[in-house]
């Protein structure tokens, strides 16, 4: 019995250590649709939909609409001292895929555009990286070996 209340112990102690991402305020996530083709066969592919999610490193990271992450490509001293400090303080906010980012549906929505260069309302973005979703949570990993 004194193991076992030593091990809950333990475990409700580390629950204080547990430390994850904000959510930022300034954009909600909506992540853009598309469909793709799976278990393809000689007969045909099925559809199916699913969305993307673009990489955080393109993302506005803050606290408070001030950027956590510098333009020299550092860590704002003030509020990401170490990964801890930053988790708990910044927050990621959403992005807007076509007009910052120039990310859109194509005209069937069986695929995605990125454009290279994008003027947005801030800025000019160069490139993107989008991850294909498997749920809300997770990215979908594509098996592709012998299936050219």
């Amino acid at each position: 019995m004194l193991a076992m209340s030593h091990r809950l112990l333990s475990c409700l102690a580390s629950l204080g250590l547990v430390v994850s991402q904000q959510v930022g305020t300034q954009m909600p996530e909506i992540h853009p649709e598309m469909w793709i083709e799976v278990n393809c066969t000689a007969d045909g592919c099925q559809r199916e939909k699913a969305s993307v999610v673009l990489d955080s490193n393109w993302r506005w990271f803050h606290k408070d609409a001030q950027n956590c992450y510098m333009n020299d490509n550092t860590w704002s001293p003030a509020t990401c001292s170490d990964p801890f400090k930053c988790a708990q303080t910044c927050g990621l906010d959403g992005a807007d895929y076509e007009g910052t980012y120039g990310i859109t549906e194509n005209s069937v929505k069986d695929g995605m555009l990125l454009k290279f260069v994008t003027k947005g309302p801030y800025s000019t973005s160069y490139g993107s990286r989008v991850y294909v979703m498997d749920s809300e949570e997770t990215y979908r990993m594509f098996k592709l070996k012998n299936r050219e």
